[in-house]
């Protein structure tokens, strides 16, 4: 029913009805005809790319930069070439040795029965040196110099030396193996990412057998097993608390930004980081049915998708590569048959011309040269490119969809607002302000030790008000729910709490006069602590994130340039929609599990025309699997899964930069468009002049090279574009 190929992985994914069963020894027989090596795949097994080794394009470099070097100084008066039998030792490991790869897979399209740009680069380059051997003659060279030898005091001049191409056929190959060279160094970073969302997942487990720990490697876990999970470590398993209570970050699945509490009976997933308290976790899934393993194999079959720019090139090349060999067949024909007084020889050469003012150099540099000089443009405009086709992709995207935290808010919780309760801590007399700031420097002195995030934002705002944290003594930390000390300096001081709701309902604690304020900051989607007594609550302080200060702007523009915004967030879904009215957007998905992301984005991209595409910016690791699902991927600067998952990288925290890399790209598309025009101009004009015998292969390797510097110089051009206001 479906087949795609990760072409980063060399995975292929083929689909069959549920009634269908296709013996896999089938699918491999039939890659095999079609030219390839292929194996089923293991799960458990990672992706790997081919190797991309650069000797060879060096080695083609060094090679070629001879044959080029006297072309490239004429206009400082060089002329000298390099002799024929250096040229021609030169271009011939060139041709035979290093490009021996687009023989074969030229070979295995013509098995096919269709062209590609390889075929293109065989013939061309083929041509260009059979040529130059047939004008060279070593043969002839060789016989003339024997009787020169035979003969020193001849007063003829030797022949002049014809003109050969050795330099066309090496040159052409050496630029093609360089392109194809950054693409495969492009196409494994993809790998990283995979490697990054393995990495999350230890590789041992702390399994309890006879009421001790003991360390297996995680290959090992079996669903029902007890793992013993200390402060600090990340869950190995998805699982089932069965004692203790902690603090969990789940932002790498969930998408949440603040830690969340865990108990007995409450879920954990693997990968996420346990905070302060011992868990113990009977396990429910393992490997590949981990949420985790779940995720990767998102992020590869949703990259499996991704078609490469250079299609377009090759069906076009489809065509044009039968055509062109038809019409240097029928050149050769008509010259040896129609105008016997040319010769057979002329016809030869008249239909080499065909071949060689179609050399595809142009044609294979009208796209990569454009974007080379694109995404140079994007790096100094603050967007960094990692993959070339999604800046050429961008111009069509019709919607975007935006992660939350972390892409519209900054991602690190801050104190929003502190309420205290009527009576408070408050002294006879006392302003209401100081409560606030009294309240505030007792939050900040029981939190003085912790790396809790809420912790930080509470001493944040207290720094930010100058404001010293009231000394405390008797802390501890109450895994799951808060914490609790003693102010010291008073004698009659009483133990302070600080935490969940939950805990304070716990403790006996009444919540009525301050719950207003705990409803007013739920409804915003804000976390909330309570700060209390023993018998009375005597604050609280709300947390939430803060929203970026571009980004209204930013969705403003992009509404502007016709681009849909959609929100698709793991945040709860109150805090999503406050966050979206603020920058004014209307759609909201929350909340959201990384798995549903990308089905939320793919959903997205079937209601657009198919011309149409669909862009996903985040910047967590959850964001992976909906970033690769995306048309087009860009990530907010900081993890580094979501920065290798995405085509697009924004080098600094400014939404801004899309909607002008939305104009970027349509620049870019402007060129690239003009360039593919000139270049097939060029082969229209140029092979029925050939054919006709109005040009020499001398005139056709000139228009040839002429088209490849009008190509560059029209891609030069862009950097004249300016980043629209």
């Amino acid at each position: 029913e479906a087949c795609s190929v990760n072409l980063a992985t060399n995975q292929a994914v083929v689909s069959t009805a549920a009634a269908v069963k296709v013996d896999p020894t089938a699918l491999i027989a039939a890659i095999e005809k079609a030219g390839y090596h292929a194996q089923i795949h293991e799960d458990a097994a990672p992706p790997h790319a081919a190797e991309d080794h650069g000797w060879p394009v060096a080695l083609a470099v060094l090679l070629s930069l001879p044959l080029v070097a006297p072309m490239l100084l004429q206009p400082l008066g060089v002329h000298a070439m390099p002799q024929p039998f250096w040229q021609w030792l030169l271009a011939t490991p060139v041709q035979f040795v290093l490009g021996w790869r687009f023989y074969r897979a030229g070979w295995a399209a013509l098995k096919d029965g269709s062209g590609n740009m390889d075929l293109l680069v065989a013939l061309g380059t083929s041509a260009a040196y059979g040529l130059s051997v047939w004008l060279w003659q070593p043969w002839a060279l060789l016989m003339n110099g024997n009787a020169a030898a035979a003969h020193p005091g001849g007063t003829h001049p030797p022949p002049a030396a014809p003109h050969l191409y050795f330099e066309a056929s090496a040159v052409v190959i050496t630029l093609v193996m360089v392109g194809k060279w950054l693409e495969a160094r492009a196409k494994r970073k993809t790998l990283a990412a995979l490697d990054a969302l393995r990495a999350l997942r230890p590789e041992t487990a702390l399994v309890m057998v006879d009421g001790q720990p003991q360390d297996r490697p995680l290959h090992l876990i079996r669903v029902g097993d007890v793992v013993m999970v200390r402060p600090g470590q990340r869950v190995p398993v998805d699982g089932l608390i069965t004692e203790g209570r902690s603090h969990v970050d789940e932002s790498a699945v969930t998408g949440e930004s603040l830690p969340v509490p865990r108990e007995t009976g409450q879920p954990v997933v693997g990968g996420t980081l346990n905070a302060e308290g011992l868990l113990l976790v009977r396990t429910t899934a393992v490997g590949a049915e981990t949420a985790l393993s779940r995720i990767v194999r998102l992020v590869e079959q949703a990259q499996a998708r991704k078609a490469p720019i250079q299609q377009t090139v090759d069906r076009v090349s489809a065509v044009f590569v039968p055509a062109v060999i038809g019409v240097a067949l029928l050149t050769l024909l008509g010259w040896g048959f129609g105008a016997s007084q040319c010769g057979w020889e002329h016809a030869i050469v008249q239909a080499v011309s065909v071949l060689v003012i179609a050399c595809p150099c142009a044609l294979g540099l009208a796209t990569p040269a454009t974007l080379m000089v694109g995404t140079g443009m994007a790096a100094r405009m603050g967007l960094l490119v990692r993959d070339a086709q999604a800046l050429e992709l961008l111009r069509d995207v019709k919607v975007l969809a935006l992660d939350k935290t972390g892409t519209l808010t900054q991602g690190t919780p801050r104190l929003q607002a502190l309420v205290v309760a009527s009576d408070g801590n408050a002294q006879p007399g006392e302003p209401p302000t100081l409560r606030s700031q009294t309240a505030l420097s007792l939050a900040a002195g029981l939190q003085q030790g912790s790396e809790h995030p809420l912790a930080r934002a509470v001493r944040e705002a207290a720094a930010a008000q100058a404001l010293k944290p009231t000394p405390c003594s008797e802390v501890e930390v109450v895994a799951g729910r808060g914490i609790r000390g003693l102010p010291t300096g008073d004698a009659s001081a009483q133990p302070l709490f600080l935490g969940s709701a939950r805990w304070m309902a716990e403790l006996g604690i009444e919540l009525s006069e301050l719950q207003t304020a705990i409803d007013t900051a739920h409804s915003q989607g804000q976390t909330v602590s309570i700060l209390a007594a023993p018998n009375r609550a005597l604050a609280v302080l709300s947390f939430g994130d803060t929203l970026r200060t571009e980004a209204a702007q930013a969705v403003a523009a992009l509404q502007a340039q016709g681009v849909r915004c959609v929100m698709i967030s793991g945040d709860n879904e109150a805090a999503a929609r406050h966050i979206a009215a603020q920058v004014g957007i209307t759609e909201v998905q929350a909340p959201v599990l990384p798995q549903d992301k990308a089905r939320a984005v793919q959903a997205l991209r079937a209601s657009l025309h198919p011309q149409e595409r669909v862009a996903m910016v985040g910047d967590g690791i959850n964001d992976a699997p909906a970033l690769a699902a995306a048309d087009v991927g860009l990530a907010m600067p900081g993890t580094d899964v979501a920065m290798e998952t995405a085509g697009l990288t924004l080098l600094r925290a400014d939404l801004r930069l899309i909607p002008q890399g939305i104009s970027l790209s349509k620049a870019v598309s402007r060129k690239i468009h003009q360039n593919l025009f000139w270049a097939f101009a060029y082969n229209v004009v140029g092979i029925p002049l050939a054919a006709l015998g109005f040009l020499s292969p001398v005139v056709a390797g000139a228009a040839m090279a002429a088209s490849s510097v009008s190509v560059i110089s029209n891609a030069l051009l862009l950097r004249r574009w300016r980043t629209p206001k």
